[in-house]
């Protein structure tokens, strides 16, 4: 990360493993840029698919986003019948885990996710891994739903290539959507029913203090359950 970036340390302990993988390290976060491609979706709720490693932080930051109405965690990629978490994880699957976030354009739009997303969810750099965890269903991807969310997504993904915020290579694809399954009821709302679990305790809950942080004006502290 460049010293010009804005970081943000995480102080809280280390927690136990979950996800699959030991936490390890501390993690960054850059402010992104404001998008110079602005989303021009029109009316009625929207819907959008963010890979970014374990799904618990990915939908734990987007619940905590004003405008967002739902924030499913769930497979994206693969079969119905590998869409299961114990399957899944093994990493033999195509899936990757992802979280299907429906939204208000007239409140939050996409640009302005994709800048949340890659400002305090994932590190853009690191391949078919996130943080302690690794394989390719960590694999960081944009999954757009329209023609138009396509065009501002690879839009940005030029903006941020060009404006050199990290020092590797950004390596996020975007996937082309297909079949969205829901995870198991246990991993819906995860940050909020188990807080002091020990990977959200270390790795997702400096995400969203870190939203918070760089982005008061799209905060909100209430957790949009799905």
């Amino acid at each position: 990360m460049r010293r010009s970036a804005f970081l943000f340390a995480a102080t809280l302990a280390l927690g136990a493993a979950a996800c699959q993988q030991p936490a390890l390290a501390a993690e960054s976060v850059v402010a992104a840029p404001q998008a110079k491609r602005i989303a021009k979706e029109g009316e009625g709720l929207k819907t959008a698919i963010f890979a970014g490693g374990c799904f618990w932080g990915v939908e734990g930051v987007f619940s905590h986003v004003k405008g967002v109405t739902s924030a499913v965690s769930g497979y994206h990629g693969g079969t119905e019948r590998s869409a299961r978490y114990d399957i899944v994880s093994s990493g033999i699957t195509d899936h990757a885990e992802a979280v299907k976030v429906t939204y208000d354009p007239s409140v939050i739009r996409y640009d302005q996710l994709l800048r949340i997303f890659f400002s305090v969810v994932t590190d853009p750099t690191q391949l078919n891994r996130q943080g302690p965890d690794t394989g390719t269903q960590y694999r960081n991807a944009l999954v757009p739903t329209s023609a138009e969310q396509l065009a501002v997504a690879k839009a940005y993904l030029a903006q941020l290539g060009a404006a050199k915020l990290w020092d590797r290579p950004i390596v996020t694809k975007i996937e082309r959507a297909q079949a969205f399954y829901p995870a198991e009821g246990y991993h819906q709302d995860f940050m909020l029913n188990n807080p002091r679990h020990g990977y959200i305790v270390r790795w997702d809950a400096p995400k969203v203090a870190a939203l918070k942080q760089l982005y008061p004006g799209v905060y909100t502290a209430s957790f949009q359950r799905n």
